[in-house]
């Protein structure tokens, strides 16, 4: 658990054992075929470290980055790896809501609700996004008993079993070939922050920023996290909104500082997944015969969601952003490859001041000019 001041601010352990309890169950699969899922995931994950290397170039030859661990887990395992990493990301940010609650309304009501109650609201969240995660690499991931890290306490590549099982039956595309495909996805992340050295520290740097400059009432995280998980439980009616207008999380608590921020962080995240994506695509017909039919299905199941109810929670959450950033993200990507190619677009790795901003992600070419033609001049 985590204890602020001697009150904790939200139960951890609680939070990982409602989540583990209300998560839904995985696919029925047999135990043999189990095994054989989990041993051809490890080894899609080793053969696309090689293919993301070869199609990237972000890696030069003789060199090797620092190794990372390929963990394949269960649902029940990636609320674990997430609730670790989740404790470390926010520990400043319960320590000011912590300074927050010792006086004025909200903090006494916080006092009242108490850390048990939140860490069941966060688990309930936790539940709803663990049947839905494919892979992520974990950039900010402490070392645990199950769960092993990189030495410098950061970095693990999780592939979810049982998730990945499950879509690749409901879209009705070749598991092997979906398999591999989102192992490209996500050995991408992986190359990026390992072959981009300063890459985490500067996205550390930023979110720590966000959080430091988090003016917040203890009030409307308690509000917006009863919202999310009162239509988890069907306390509230699909489709209504509030006087917010139904924006997510993150937008209501930014201040003019914030916003600035995330417009650098939007920026980021939207290059990281786009390159992943675009790196997917572009490996995918040398070693996925049905890229294109899994891309095609992929995409319409990412724009449906699965209901409304899913869809709240996804703007709740701020989840529909994301897949926004997956949209531009790509289209910069590809718009400044086939005008500077691989080489060129790598450039972006160089430092945080040759990153794209907002801006420059929807408009490719000023990037370009930014980047290239003053480089030239």
């Amino acid at each position: 658990m985590t204890s602020i001041g001697g009150a904790e601010m939200v139960d951890w352990n609680l939070a990982v054992a409602t989540a583990t309890r209300l998560v839904r169950p995985g696919p029925e699969i047999s135990r043999e075929e189990a095994r054989e899922v989990v041993a051809e995931l490890r080894r899609h994950a080793k053969a696309a470290e090689e293919h993301v290397r070869s199609f990237t170039r972000m890696i030069p030859e003789g060199t090797e980055p620092e190794d990372t661990p390929v963990l394949v887990v269960d649902r029940a395992g990636w609320i674990k790896a997430n609730v670790a990493g989740f404790r470390e990301l926010l520990r400043p940010l319960l320590g000011k809501m912590q300074d927050r609650r010792a006086g004025g309304p909200g903090g006494a009501v916080l006092g009242a609700v108490g850390g048990k109650v939140t860490g069941v609201e966060v688990g309930m969240l936790l539940s709803f996004l663990a049947s839905r995660v494919l892979g992520q690499y974990e950039t900010f991931a402490p070392a645990t008993r199950e769960l092993p890290a990189s030495a410098d306490g950061g970095g693990r590549l999780l592939l979810v079993a049982p998730n990945i099982v499950h879509v690749e039956r409901e879209l009705d595309v070749d598991p092997h070939d979906f398999r591999l495909w989102v192992a490209l996805h996500e050995e991408t992340h992986r190359t990026q922050f390992t072959a981009v050295p300063w890459l985490r520290d500067h996205l550390q740097g930023e979110i720590q920023s966000f959080l430091d400059e988090t003016d917040i009432d203890p009030m409307t995280v308690l509000e917006r996290l009863r919202e999310a998980a009162q239509s988890l439980a069907g306390g509230r009616p699909e489709g209504e909104e509030g006087e917010d207008g139904g924006r997510s999380l993150v937008e209501l608590v930014q201040t003019p500082a914030q916003r600035e921020i995330l417009g650098r962080l939007t920026a980021v995240m939207s290059l990281l997944e786009g390159h992943a994506d675009y790196v997917m695509d572009g490996v995918g017909p040398e070693v996925v015969s049905s890229v294109g039919e899994i891309r095609e299905k992929f995409q319409q199941r990412r724009a449906r969601g699965a209901g409304r109810l899913d869809q709240a929670l996804r703007k709740l959450l701020g989840l529909d952003a994301k897949l926004r950033q997956y949209r531009d993200g790509e289209q910069f990507v590809r718009a400044v490859v086939d005008e500077v190619g691989m080489d060129g677009f790598n450039r972006v790795w160089t430092s945080p001041n040759t990153l794209p901003t907002k801006a420059e992600i929807a408009k490719p070419a000023d990037w370009i000019a930014r980047v290239h033609r003053k480089a030239e001049s």
